[in-house]
């Protein structure tokens, strides 16, 4: 099995209930089995003001079944390399040099704020490829 990186908007749709009717069992087979998230994914979600306290403790909670994805100097030099030679967010740098150092496959509905990003697997469920 291929191991996977959850991308932030990935984790709002599937607590929202909006994840594609044919990729949900899919989404969740991922989160059961290769639940990792960058630190950064974990701040966005965390920080997402539409929870409510109750909705943050819930987040919380869902969260302790993550392995959370700390940065270190190997994801902090790839992310600058990825600032000097490409036009990507901060965030969005982390995110990929976490899914790229780590094997991962980066599931995200975003697949334009990585696309000069050759050498990343994107599965995007929201993709009809």
């Amino acid at each position: 099995m291929n191991k996977y990186l959850i991308d932030t908007n990935i984790l709002v749709y599937f607590w929202d209930g909006k994840i594609p009717e044919g990729e949900v069992d899919k989404i969740a087979n991922i989160l059961k089995y290769s639940f990792d998230v960058s630190v950064i994914t974990k701040m966005e979600f965390l920080g997402w003001r539409q929870l409510d306290e109750n909705g943050f403790k819930k987040a919380k909670e869902f969260l302790e079944r993550a392995a959370i994805i700390h940065l270190d100097d190997n994801i902090a030099d790839l992310v600058i390399a990825l600032k000097r030679y490409g036009k990507i967010k901060l965030p969005d740098a982390i995110i990929a040099a976490t899914a790229l150092v780590n094997g991962c496959v980066l599931v995200t509905r975003n697949e334009e704020d990585f696309r000069k990003i050759s050498e990343l697997e994107i599965y995007n469920p929201y993709s009809t490829r």
